[in-house]
């Protein structure tokens, strides 16, 4: 069966290239401004506060793990009030294998494995606007046991110590994106994959993305209305059937442009259109530039 999440992330091309341990020490502050790049945290020992634009304050506790996929401005601190003992709450200190925030000769209230994904996909913004904004995995087991593997391997100093650990980084990633998915998960995939009559509908995108569909046919396999169906999807996706159809079709051809698999007409059929000349317009509307165009400044250059 198809695994329409599974096929997400292995287009975003996932990898965890940098991570860095930080600890904090008494009060201590961090903001972040706008980066764009998707952020995470691992929380190993302790606990903190994370507070991101527009949300409420977030405690974050020991093998807690927080996602952004597409960071903006956040801050991370402790939960220790602000006091005026001469310590700057915002000063950093260059430690032995890691970096510490606040009082550098105090015993650390947290300690946190810190870093950016990289998606490698040049699709990676319209793959990421079908995740979570924000994912915060908290009391899983599961997820815990990953978590102390990576604590594990971060305060070591084996051999392929960053390999082991940009792997571990991935594994991370698909568990979060698992462990967010159900009906309160904001829209998106996650939350359209955890309505079993929807999920039948977009596995079936999935599985078939060549064929015509129609909403009345995909309202068949959801076993829904085409009214029901349609506001159905619209509210879980966040886009409308077809939207999220042709969104999967482009991703799907850009993927197939920048791997070379084949001349304009054999990709044209494989995202289910029924000439090149048919693709050719519905890439140039979707995409901005023509298939060849595309080739020439994402592919070749």
């Amino acid at each position: 069966m198809t695994d329409p999440l599974a096929e997400v992330v292995t287009l975003l091309q996932p990898s965890a290239p940098l991570s860095k341990l930080v600890s904090g020490a008494g009060a201590w502050h961090v903001h972040r401004l706008e980066s764009g790049q998707p952020f995470y945290c691992v929380i190993l020992e302790g606990s903190s506060c994370l507070t991101i634009e527009g949300q409420e304050p977030i405690e974050l506790r020991e093998s807690d793990f927080v996602l952004i996929p597409a960071a903006y401005g956040f801050t991370m601190s402790s939960l220790e009030p602000e006091t005026s003992g001469g310590i700057d709450p915002f000063g950093v200190t260059q430690m032995v294998g890691e970096v510490r925030h606040g009082n550098p000769d105090g015993p650390p209230n947290a300690r946190l494995l810190v870093g950016h994904f990289a998606f490698g996909s040049p699709d990676a913004a319209l793959l990421v606007s079908l995740l979570p904004q924000f994912i915060h995995v908290h009391g899983e087991a599961r997820f815990a046991t990953i978590v102390q593997l990576v604590g594990d391997e971060a305060r070591a100093s084996r051999p392929a110590r960053d390999m082991i650990l940009a792997h571990l980084m991935e594994v991370l990633l698909v568990e979060a994106l698992r462990s967010t998915a159900g009906t309160k998960a904001p829209p998106g995939l996650l939350r359209g994959l955890a309505d079993a009559r929807l999920a039948a509908a977009i596995r079936r995108m999935h599985e078939n993305p060549t064929r015509d569909w129609t909403v009345e046919q995909l309202a068949e396999e959801a076993a829904l209305s085409r009214s029901a169906f349609f506001e159905r999807f619209r509210r879980a996706m966040g886009v409308a059937p077809m939207e999220y159809l042709l969104s999967w079709r482009m991703a799907l051809a850009k993927n197939l442009l920048r791997r070379n698999e084949g001349g304009m007409k054999e990709i044209a059929e494989r995202v289910g259109y029924g000439s090149a000349s048919a693709f050719s317009v519905a890439f140039t509307r979707f995409v901005g530039v023509p298939p060849t165009r595309y080739v020439q400044e994402v592919v070749l250059r």
